[in-house]
């Protein structure tokens, strides 16, 4: 057994000693939410939700206050702290109703009510169900075990109204959505239309954690165009406006992004960019600059910026591999992001139906070359330099990136024809 699996069992038995423990102190406790959506479509759920009649002050007295923490005591919720790290937490809610959403993003204030209530105030059917693990049954007030079965995202209720409670739904609707490869319901998918351009007043944070869930997501293809699709693109990722108007484009970009396969957010994003780039024509510079600019805007990391622009500025250096200098491949394949440009590479030649030789040929000169022969110390360093007289300045580093190159080149091979070569170089300048 995995450790991942142990976790997941500590983590479940967790959730269902909570249910027990309410139980046995009067109370109805059921779990509620995406565990229960994930459980039965055969899905290890990532964590698990608790909602009980019990209000905070109950919860919170059923398994003290040491073990408790009340990090949304207003809205009816308080974190249960498992006994190991294995079983981590429980977030348990008590049922209620919401409120009125003034700001779009979360109610005003909630009333407590029953289990039926609590589901119907939620965002869609399949994640509006509750299951009892004592009696192991579902507990299905809104359609969705039946939604479930037949591949559908529905709104629970008017859709328009769900939308209008928390913008960001429209955003979770198509993530939902692709992620299962479920369809749209047609009321919902026609609401999200009419109100994608009301993401706007969502913050940059929030949308950008959906985008991030999106294209980490193997189905990353399917929630891009379900965003063109109900008209959250332009919204929400307007570097794209050109690239979804020409359907030759946009198709290789879907086929590109379902060839990525199992990779992280920032080479999905890398991906987008490089198509919008490639159809607008943009200078380097530019592109670049469209990169970090974007970034900004979605208040991204300054990791997952500068990952995504490291692949959009070296995007089509290896193209043409087998013209490259033995150095200017070897500086490439030795940078840390080099595999990930590898696979944006592969897909986005796959999708346009060019030969994937330039990517083969890169994985037999990793596979056939060790890290200190691609990436071997440099045979003099700056201070060597200025030992020997030289000042720091740019011609100072020219001397330097001109001597590295000729080693990796392999034209010289020791510090002496190294240092041979700077002065060299000097004296004919």
């Amino acid at each position: 057994m995995t450790v991942s699996q142990t976790q997941a069992d500590s983590q479940r038995d967790f959730a269902e000693v909570v249910v027990r423990k309410l139980r046995v102190a009067g109370f109805t406790a059921l779990w509620a939410g995406g565990c229960v959506r994930d459980l039965l479509v055969g899905l290890t759920p990532k964590d698990y939700d608790v909602a009980t009649d019990a209000r905070p002050e109950q919860v919170r007295d059923v398994f003290g206050r040491r073990r408790t923490r009340a990090v949304g005591e207003s809205f009816g919720v308080i974190i249960v702290l498992g006994p190991n790290r294995a079983a981590g937490q429980i977030e348990v809610a008590t049922f209620r109703n919401d409120g009125q959403y003034i700001d779009g993003r979360r109610p005003e204030s909630v009333e407590f009510s029953s289990p039926e209530e609590d589901a119907r105030r939620r965002d869609f059917t399949i994640n509006g169900m509750f299951y009892d693990p004592v009696e192991e049954k579902v507990l299905d007030f809104v359609g969705g075990e039946t939604d479930l079965k037949r591949g559908v995202l529905r709104a629970i209720g008017t859709a328009r109204h769900r939308f209008e409670e928390d913008k960001l739904r429209l955003l979770r609707a198509v993530r939902f959505a692709a992620a299962f490869d479920f369809t749209l319901e047609e009321d919902t998918a026609q609401a999200a239309r009419e109100m994608a351009s009301q993401i706007t007043v969502v913050s940059a944070e929030r949308i950008a954690q959906e985008l991030r869930r999106m294209l980490s997501h193997r189905n990353r293809a399917v929630a891009i165009r379900l965003c063109r699709e109900v008209n959250l693109l332009p919204h929400i990722l307007p570097e794209l406006n050109a690239v979804s108007g020409d359907e030759q484009l946009w198709r290789e970009l879907l086929t590109a992004l379902t060839a990525l396969g199992e990779m992280d957010f920032s080479i999905g994003l890398g991906l987008l960019f490089c198509s919008a780039i490639d159809q607008s024509g943009l200078a380097e510079k530019p592109a670049s600059q469209l990169v970090l600019d974007a970034g900004k805007r979605l208040r991204l990391s300054n990791d997952e910026i500068h990952h995504a622009e490291w692949l959009v500025r070296f995007r089509d250096v290896l193209s043409c591999v087998q013209e490259l200098s033995l150095a200017r491949l070897k500086r490439v394949l030795s940078e840390p992001l080099a595999e990930d440009l590898l696979a944006l590479l592969e897909a986005r030649l796959y999708a346009t139906g060019s030969s994937c030789e330039p990517v083969e040929f890169c994985r037999r000169f990793l596979a056939e070359n060790s890290p200190e022969v691609i990436n071997p110390p440099p045979l003099i360093s700056g201070d060597q330099l200025i030992a020997a007289g030289f000042r720091p300045g740019p011609r100072f580093k020219h001397i330097l990136e001109v001597v590295r190159d000729a080693q990796l080149n392999l034209e010289i091979s020791d510090s002496d024809e190294a240092m041979d070569l700077a002065l060299r170089i000097a004296d004919g300048e």
